[in-house]
């Protein structure tokens, strides 16, 4: 079974930077998509940012310019870089992951438990 542990979150102040990282573990045989949503209160789920494993990137609108994606294939982990955060961004972050593994169900799309990012005025 494949799961997911997020790290990075927190507190920072409006301008700030986080950074959130995302390790996949378990019985993985191919990782596809990786990516980011984020829930704030009130609100459903939205997504943030996803990558392929051939590194394409995809990003909404609002983050886009202020937050980066990316990937290291060899240890099952994507990153979030965000920048110049704003109060708007404050949300529980969850990472997503899609791929193959080497039981059954072979296919497999997973959550992680979430880590909330809050950012004050």
């Amino acid at each position: 079974q494949v799961q997911l542990v997020e790290s990075g979150g927190g507190l920072v102040q409006a301008g700030g930077s986080l950074r959130l990282s995302c390790e996949a573990s378990g019985s993985i045989l191919r990782i596809d998509a990786m990516g980011w949503y984020r829930q704030a209160p009130g609100k459903q789920r939205e997504l943030v940012a996803t990558i392929t494993s051939t590194g394409v990137t995809n990003y909404a609108g609002s983050v886009k310019g202020r937050f980066t994606i990316s990937r290291d294939n060899a240890r099952n982990t994507v990153f979030l870089q965000m920048n110049s955060l704003k109060p708007e961004d404050t949300a529980v972050y969850y990472c997503n992951a899609a791929g193959v593994q080497t039981i059954l169900p072979t296919d497999f799309h997973v959550w992680g438990q979430g880590t909330q990012v809050t950012v004050s005025s």
